[in-house]
């Protein structure tokens, strides 16, 4: 079986991308939950990930260290972590690398945290010109493919990798126009995105930099977690 080593779910972007892919395409996994506050400089994901970093899947003496990699990794494996028809995959992969190396501003200023309300204070011009290109791609995926996800009646890795998005839109009430609105809900709403903010919500064990970072640049409106 594999193992999936992964921080915070309140916080770890990265971590939830391929923890939700195995989930919702039933793929059996044990999962390692390092806390980003027990692992600062050289901590324990030293010892399962080469860089340091998560998530990390193990699969007996086989380690994939990067989101994207994991996701290509399984996808040599399993059916459906991509759509099949090549156009859409070719879509499919383009837009899950473009939120892999993208998207700066929407990282820097909503620091992910799944277990809070937030409103931003100052929201840049960057971060409103990330939203506008996710509603683009979004609004384009759906239209192209016909939904209800990014390529089709199917949840798919690109699907997997815009979950965190859609958890920044709710903690921080960030607006994204008409279909990709309605896009974000439906994230939401899928049984393995539910799975992974309801254990981030019951998390106790808190990062003080990572609280720092969120509040920043946003006002706390509500805090949920345990």
């Amino acid at each position: 079986m594999y193992q999936l080593v992964i921080a915070n779910k309140n916080y770890s972007s990265w971590s939830m991308r391929p923890w939700v892919l195995m989930r919702a395409l039933d793929i059996p996994f044990s999962e390692q939950l390092l806390p980003f506050h027990l692992n600062h400089g050289e901590g324990a994901i030293a010892r399962f990930s080469p860089s340091g970093r998560v998530p990390c899947l193990i699969d007996g003496e086989t380690r994939v260290w990067d989101s994207l990699a994991i996701v290509e990794y399984l996808a040599e494996r399993h059916p459906g972590v991509w759509p099949s028809p090549s156009g859409d995959r070719a879509w499919a992969r383009s837009a899950a690398a473009e939120m892999h190396s993208s998207f700066g501003a929407l990282r820097n200023e909503c620091s992910m945290s799944v277990g809070t309300r937030m409103r931003l204070r100052n929201p840049s011009a960057a971060l409103h010109a990330d939203l506008k290109r996710i509603g683009v791609l979004w609004s384009e995926g759906l239209d192209r493919h016909g939904g209800p996800f990014l390529c089709g009646e199917r949840f798919t890795a690109v699907d997997a990798f815009f979950a965190p998005v859609a958890t920044r839109i709710q903690t921080y009430g960030l607006e994204v126009a008409g279909p990709a609105a309605a896009y974000a809900t439906r994230l939401l709403q899928h049984s393995a995105v539910r799975e992974w903010v309801d254990a981030g919500v019951k998390e106790t064990f808190r990062d003080e930099p990572h609280e720092k970072d969120c509040l920043a640049a946003a006002d706390l409106l509500q805090d949920l977690r345990a």
